[in-house]
């Protein structure tokens, strides 16, 4: 008998990602978690027979700003739902003139300038260190390009994306300062989200969906809320499109086990058994139950 786990798919990202045609047995479910409330109840739902779970990122009617979100109980409650594979779709600004409102990157690389979340799930009785060298999984990324081409998306593989705190956009000369830094796209939620994912042995994948120059283009408006809007509407159809044609290539991907990802804490906790903080280890049975014993 096969004890290849079965893949569940979750979606992180805002309302016009969920309401995908051909999504059956749909529910909404609340998860509680003990990192506290996440953004939202979990829409749980199967797509022709592969498992998905939703998760409107901001909640639903878009009610908490970035900073406030609460990254670590979204994480947690993904896992709590059977998790395997975690894509994330982000509105994001472009720093590079051929990244276009309207594309996608399939980002690979983060570049950490939040200072006001909680990034970790570890801490004073459990402390591990999980690598961020590659902060995305390139089996999900691969993925995720293949299906974009299928789709007929216009989308880039690769690229930085700096994260900052918000909620405010940025002033010119940070734009410029981040232009200079060589990142390509700007946002403000995919950072500690990746963190917390790597941390919870999760295949993790952000798509960018451009939808401004930032304000560094000289040709372009400053970036607007009513704009950024606009492009994400029209954006709508490609997202769901998009997870519509990973969700089966996603089903059948006999590598997904071996992955990496999934077993990163291996090598990653160092605080020795007897030391191990009792209350923090029963919040971290579901990121790191299968370790717990060890």
């Amino acid at each position: 008998m096969s004890t290849t786990p079965t893949p569940i798919i979750g979606i992180i990202g805002g309302s016009g990602v969920y309401d995908i045609d051909g999504l059956t047995n749909k529910r909404w479910q609340r998860v509680a978690s003990p990192f506290g409330e996440p953004s939202d109840e979990l829409l749980c739902g199967e797509l022709n027979g592969q498992q998905m779970v939703f998760l409107p990122r901001h909640g639903r009617g878009h009610k908490i700003p970035p900073s406030e979100i609460n990254f670590r109980a979204n994480i947690d409650a993904l896992k709590r739902a059977g998790c395997t594979d975690v894509v994330s779709v982000s509105a994001v600004g472009s720093l590079r003139e051929h990244l276009r409102p309207g594309m996608f990157v399939i980002v690979d690389q983060f570049i950490d300038r939040t200072f006001a979340r909680n990034k970790s799930f570890f801490g004073t009785g459990m402390v591990a260190h999980v690598s961020m060298a590659h902060p995305v999984c390139k089996r999900l990324g691969d993925h995720l390009e293949i299906a974009a081409r299928v789709s007929g998306i216009e989308a880039a593989r690769g690229g930085t994306y700096l994260v900052m705190e918000g909620p405010q956009f940025s002033s010119l000369a940070e734009s410029e300062l981040y232009r200079g830094w060589n990142c390509d796209v700007i946002g403000m939620t995919n950072m500690p989200e990746a963190k917390l994912a790597r941390e919870a042995e999760l295949c993790y994948a952000t798509v960018a969906m451009v939808t401004d120059y930032d304000c560094w283009h000289p040709h372009h408006d400053d970036v607007t809320v009513e704009a950024i809007v606009r492009v994400l509407l029209s954006n709508a159809d490609n997202a769901r499109a998009l997870v519509k044609t990973v969700a089966p290539r996603l089903h059948d991907d006999a590598s997904a086990p071996a992955c990496g990802c999934r077993t990163v804490l291996e090598h990653a906790i160092i605080t020795a058994p007897e030391a191990r903080d009792p209350a923090l280890l029963a919040k971290l049975d579901a990121v790191a139950g299968r370790l717990l014993g060890k």
